[in-house]
């Protein structure tokens, strides 16, 4: 029985760090980079002026009241 804390504290704080870098690796490739992606695909056509224009013709914008 002598060292049974520290014996079982080196095993969980091992297994919690693997654990710990899976979680992080998986949230990585599985969120992050499927998401920058997303917006570097979104943003590579997008024209915000045209999305101005947009917004303008259907008066959504105070500021900029339509034509």
């Amino acid at each position: 029985m002598r060292r049974l804390l520290a014996r079982r504290m080196k095993f969980h704080l091992f297994g919690a760090f693997i654990v710990s870098v899976g979680c992080a690796a998986l949230y990585k490739f599985g969120v992050a980079e499927p998401r920058k992606r997303a917006y570097a695909e979104f943003y590579k056509n997008y024209d915000p002026m045209k999305d101005f224009e947009a917004m303008r013709a259907a008066g959504v914008l105070e500021s900029a009241p339509p034509k």
